[in-house]
């Protein structure tokens, strides 16, 4: 059954008549008949009949006539409903962000769905990178930013931004060179994240190979913690540059570009590399994209108050 026919054989029973019903449809009568005469091919019935008051459905007519209200009206729904999607689409969307990233970004995002898609629930889950990763591999995220994250066959990885990291000491104490190699780092007693952390890691990595191990006092996840405690003189940090963007009203630090070689952090956009990503989905990464991450600082109501929320890097 074809449901333009269905259409047409409705208007002709209800307006108990094939001309009349032509007219309404703005189509010629003998192809009006015909689409009818079809219909009937089809089913194997014979669906109206003349009489004196005009055309009526036949029994199998009247049979077919509810069915055919029914799924028109279906049809009308379904049309209705995926035009609203087209024009404001509904939902939810995962999202996952690093602290540092979820303090200065949860509002700004929050805002901007709301205004292209109010009918879209946000759900934003805060996590460090490796924890985040897994999230989406467990399909419990739509999309998150990552920091450097481990290779992956099932997410599709877009880098948005490339951090340097900055050796951040104190305002007071030794005169710091530009460029701090490897080797110096073991200098100073050291604030670090401690591990499972993206930039732990990193850290790690680059300085096992070379047998340096730092001097770690203290283990602290939120930035601006590590960076108050810098700011007093409890020891130093290896931070990306962005992160002091989280402390630079509050702290008067140093810092010193780390190398050679000079090293990088990268933010990722990550996304489940299977499935289809719903219109949601695909704003919620458009405006993730246009995020100037290297400008990116504290809330403002933070900045001139007391000191914000925990911040992990």
């Amino acid at each position: 059954m074809d449901l333009k026919q269905l259409q047409y054989f409705v208007c002709v029973v209800d307006a108990h008549s094939f001309s009349r019903a032509a007219g309404m449809l703005k189509l010629a009568q003998p192809t009006l008949s015909r689409q009818i005469a079809l219909l009937e091919k089809d089913l194997g019935y014979r669906l109206l009949a003349r009489t004196g008051r005009g055309v009526v459905p036949s029994e199998a007519g009247r049979a077919l006539l509810a069915h055919a209200r029914r799924m028109l009206e279906s049809a009308r729904l379904a049309r209705e409903e995926l035009s609203e999607l087209q024009e404001s689409p509904r939902g939810r969307v995962a999202v996952g962000l690093p602290p540092r990233l979820a303090l200065g970004l949860s509002a700004t995002l929050v805002a901007q769905l709301r205004e292209s898609m109010p009918r879209v629930v946000i759900s934003i889950f805060e996590g460090q990178s490796p924890q985040l990763r897994e999230w989406l591999l467990e399909g419990k995220l739509d999309v998150a930013l990552l920091f450097d994250p481990a290779p992956s066959t099932q997410l599709d990885y877009e880098q948005l931004l490339r951090e340097t990291l900055l050796l951040v000491a104190p305002m007071h104490g030794s005169a710091l060179p530009e460029r701090a190699s490897l080797p110096f780092l073991t200098r100073f007693p050291m604030v670090l994240p401690a591990a499972p952390n993206a930039i732990r890691s990193l850290i790690d990595a680059l300085l096992r190979p070379q047998r340096i191990e730092l001097n770690v006092i203290a283990e602290v996840g939120a930035v601006q913690t590590v960076l108050s405690l810098v700011a007093r003189g409890i020891g130093c940090t290896i931070l990306p540059e962005g992160a002091l963007n989280l402390g630079a009203n509050q702290f008067k630090l140093r810092t010193s570009l780390i190398g050679p070689p000079t090293v990088y952090t990268n933010i990722v956009l990550a996304s489940p590399r299977s499935g289809h990503a719903s219109r949601a989905v695909q704003e919620t990464m458009r405006m993730l994209r246009a995020v100037d991450y290297a400008a990116l600082r504290l809330p403002s109501a933070f900045e001139e108050g007391a000191p914000g929320p925990a911040s992990s890097v």
